[in-house]
């Protein structure tokens, strides 16, 4: 059997998963791994949800096929959402598509807008699915600089002139995975009015709107004319401490969410409907619950900032989500960053993501994920000063990083 498939060559090697199998043998030898890799929150599901989804699970008549599109309450709270957040008004039939989780939505669009021959606009580094997603579906990427907001747009117009053929969608993701960058509502004017003269589709991935230490971050929908041309990608994972719930929702342009729910109703028949409900219940209900996870967000990111660089490891402080973007420090950036990521995990029994991992331009860099608590934090900083100090990197005596 011919097993060289075409897709799956297309498929670099998984560049995360070479630290997650050395992570995992550490482990089986009773290493004690601090894992600030992969972005898994760490923080309980409020009660609120759980109850609900309990007490959805135990009526009769929920464990048959859910809707496709998401249930009717669900979309109706999201439109609630987008109006209470954003000012934005939405149709709950024609506007918003309920998702397996916000990965599954963007592959799936990503399936039903591109074919082979086409090419994709998406920022590098990003995370791997905004390319994979599309390289997947058959098309091509054009990776355009993306390490602040300023960057992406400035490389747009060069990206657009030497695309042969001319492109037909472009990315963005703010507040950004893995950079932690943010943008303004001036740049998604840019960004549309760009996309319009260029007659681009938008894909704009939104998973981490509310984990900000700053400003609220704004959404593509608030710009005059964006559901012309765009939808927005987002997910409860992150918010509500639901990742292994799987339930997102895309909004926006009627005719792409049109486009995801055809490729959806051959793929699936909707989230199980107590999840549905439960996650109902998270955009209706209270929101103290996103106000202190935000809280121990902002807590844990000054704590690892402040120590990891007393440890001789500046790392840029991050206005939003659940990463720190960190170069590496500059006498071992020669290594890349895969490597330094394994040394690392061997050595300090540190775990971070690979910046390669990412796309080209993050090689420089890695992800550091807020996922463990401060006294973790603190202990990781303490193990990585004597990483650093074995290597020369910086004299710091012992009581630096306490």
């Amino acid at each position: 059997m011919n097993t060289d498939f075409h897709k799956i060559r297309r498929l670099p090697p998984y560049v995360f998963e070479q630290v997650n199998r050395q992570k995992a043998a550490l482990r089986a030898q009773g290493a004690d791994i601090i894992d600030l890799g992969m972005g898994n929150p760490d923080m309980p599901t409020p009660s609120h949800i759980v109850d609900k989804l309990c007490e959805t699970a135990r009526r009769p008549d929920v464990n048959g096929y859910s809707a496709s599109r998401g249930i009717k309450g669900l979309r109706r709270a999201v439109t609630d959402y987008y109006k209470r957040r954003f000012d934005v008004t939405l149709d709950k039939d024609r506007e918003v598509i309920v998702t397996l989780g916000s990965k599954e939505g963007f592959a799936n669009l990503a399936q039903a807008i591109s074919a082979p021959g086409d090419v994709i606009l998406s920022p590098d580094p990003s995370y791997p699915l905004h390319s994979f997603g599309f390289i997947i579906a058959g098309a091509s990427i054009r990776g355009v600089p993306a390490h602040t907001p300023e960057q992406y747009l400035s490389n747009l117009g060069k990206a657009v002139r030497y695309c042969v053929p001319p492109p037909t969608a472009m990315v963005l993701c703010f507040p950004s995975n893995p950079t932690a960058e943010v943008c303004d509502l001036d740049f998604y004017k840019e960004a549309v009015k760009f996309a319009r003269k260029h007659d681009l589709i938008v894909l704009s991935d939104l998973a981490y709107n509310e984990i900000y230490f700053e400003e609220p971050t704004p959404s593509i929908l608030q710009v005059d004319g964006a559901k012309d041309i765009a939808v927005e990608f987002t997910t409860m994972s992150k918010t509500y401490s639901m990742a292994g719930w799987r339930i997102g929702f895309v909004a926006g342009n009627e005719k792409l969410v049109g486009a995801l729910a055809r490729v959806k109703s051959y793929l699936d028949y909707g989230a199980y409907t107590p999840i549905q409900v439960a996650a109902t219940a998270a955009l209706d209900g209270p929101q103290d619950c996103v106000d202190e996870t935000r809280q121990i967000y902002r807590t844990r990111r000054d704590v690892l900032v402040e120590s990891f660089t007393r440890a001789g490891w500046a790392v840029p402080s991050p206005k939003a989500s659940m990463f720190a973007w960190a170069p590496i420090p500059e006498p071992l950036r020669e290594m890349g960053s895969l490597e330094f990521s394994l040394q690392l995990i061997n050595e300090a029994h540190v775990a971070v993501a690979p910046g390669a991992g990412f796309g080209e331009q993050g090689d420089g860099h890695v992800r550091i994920a807020l996922v463990e608590n401060e006294q973790r934090i603190r202990q990781a900083a303490r193990n990585i000063r004597k990483f650093l100090q074995a290597r020369g990197v910086q004299d710091i005596s012992p009581a630096a990083a306490e």
